[in-house]
């Protein structure tokens, strides 16, 4: 069973439902015995940076995510603000990220011609291989964004997938058990879907 992170948020109920079409059991929780117990987890996010983080550690999960994912590596995987929230830090506000990424989130420059929020279909590279998520990618593989602030993480190897809006920037990112993408995937029609299954069934 997935556990998809409930901490008061906004409509969540859309990665259930495309989980549920494509057959992985999932559950939308915010009960600390219910993440405790499950396979998998989904961190999402939406709106901005600050009050997603101050709701997070509200609901009081933060510690037994942090036991799951850090010690016991269950696989987890952020969308949108919630894999910003892997990161240090975001130039959208002043808390503090989870940190279990050595990653900054930054604002997408001021260039000509470029309108942000960056929104709509966009092609993404893949940079390596993941287990959980990238089975069966190709070069036509795109993604549906809705997104002001970009995931820079320090180290270069922790970029799971590439993107270019007026610069290149992280689309995915990964290390061991921990992944987070920029895109919502429940939005991206055949290619979220095989990215959830992919999560949801990788070994």
């Amino acid at each position: 069973m997935i556990a998809i992170i409930d901490y008061n948020i906004g409509n969540i109920a859309a990665v259930a439902n495309m989980l549920r079409r494509i057959g992985v059991s999932c559950r939308i929780t915010a009960d600390p015995s219910e993440v405790a117990a499950a396979a998998r987890i989904i961190l999402p996010g939406n709106g901005s940076f600050d009050a997603c983080m101050r709701n997070l550690r509200a609901s009081g999960l933060v510690p037994v995510l942090e036991n799951r994912v850090l010690n016991e590596g269950v696989p987890l995987l952020g969308i949108c603000v919630g894999a910003q929230m892997l990161g240090t830090e975001s130039e959208e506000g002043q808390e503090r990220g989870l940190g279990w990424l050595d990653m900054r989130v930054r604002r997408f420059p001021d260039l000509s011609g470029l309108k942000v929020p960056h929104m709509g279909w966009n092609q993404v590279t893949l940079m390596q291989p993941h287990n959980h998520l990238t089975q069966g990618m190709t070069e036509d593989t795109r993604f549906y964004f809705v997104h002001s602030y970009f995931m820079e993480p320090t180290n270069r190897g922790d970029v799971l997938l590439q993107a270019s809006y007026g610069i290149e920037f992280a689309a995915g990112v990964c290390r061991g058990n921990i992944a987070g993408v920029q895109f919502h995937p429940e939005k991206s029609h055949r290619f979220g879907k095989q990215l959830l299954m992919a999560f949801g069934k990788g070994e």
